[in-house]
């Protein structure tokens, strides 16, 4: 059983701040790629940061700068911290890991950024 469990999500004004988890189980989380993908309504499914297990990072353009990837091996979680949002940052976020070339995904948290 794999479980990817997302939390932290919530609506705030622009240029506020959040920081998302997702816990892991069932897969061995230090040796697989994580990444938080988000998805805004009528738009595809983005990567917006990812992290190996050698905690390479990888960031999309959009939040370079303002968001960061980490992950805790000890504690089989991945967080984003998200500085500085603005309304385009609203969508689902969903938690991901790669393991074995197998994509397993968290079930999303929403995250609304709003005046």
């Amino acid at each position: 059983q794999v479980q990817l469990v997302e939390s932290g999500g919530g609506s705030v004004q622009p240029g506020g701040s959040l920081r998302l988890s997702c816990a892991v189980s069932g897969i061995p989380f230090s040796i697989s790629t994580m990444g938080w993908y988000r998805q805004a309504p009528a738009k595809e499914r983005e990567l917006v940061a990812d992290i190996t297990s050698g905690d390479f990072t990888n960031y999309a353009d959009s939040v370079k700068g303002r968001f960061t990837i980490s992950r805790d091996n000890a504690k089989n979680t991945v967080y984003l911290q998200m500085n500085s949002l603005n309304v385009e940052d609203t969508a689902v976020y969903y938690c991901k890991g790669r393991y074995r070339l197998v994509n397993y995904w968290g079930q999303g948290t929403q995250v609304t950024v709003s005046s």
